[in-house]
């Protein structure tokens, strides 16, 4: 079982930045691929990025590329999501899910086996 924790949310300016956190229990967290996810008001929950085992392979949806960085820590069993130059359709409330395998719809959300509780980001103009 793992277990998933969110920190680091809250409430900026359009064109700050900020850093979530997603900090995991259990053993073996290397052993999992980890995303970061997002639900705004009245939407379905939304990828955002992926990251491999290691952090070698990365991937991101065409409405935050360039601005926000997905890494992690397997020393610390802890995955991040770097948001700069936030924009008001940022606000939402951001989740990070973990999953054994690399393969398939990596964006999809069924395939994640665990999810954390959530995070709000809300973004002011």
């Amino acid at each position: 079982q793992v277990q998933l924790v969110e920190s680091g949310g809250g409430l900026v300016q359009a064109g700050d930045s900020l850093r979530l956190s997603c900090a995991t229990s259990g053993r073996s967290f290397s052993n999992y691929v980890m995303g970061w996810f997002r639900m705004a008001p009245g939407k379905e929950r939304d990828f955002v990025a992926v990251i491999s085992y290691f952090g070698s392979l990365t991937t991101y949806a065409d409405s935050v590329k360039g601005r926000f960085t997905i890494s992690r820590d397997n020393a610390k069993n802890t995955v991040y999501l770097q948001m700069n130059g936030v924009k008001p359709e940022d606000t939402a409330v951001y989740y990070c899910a973990a999953r054994r395998s690399w393969e398939g719809d990596r964006r999809a959300t069924n395939v994640y086996e665990y999810w954390g509780q959530g995070t709000q980001v809300t973004v002011s103009s």
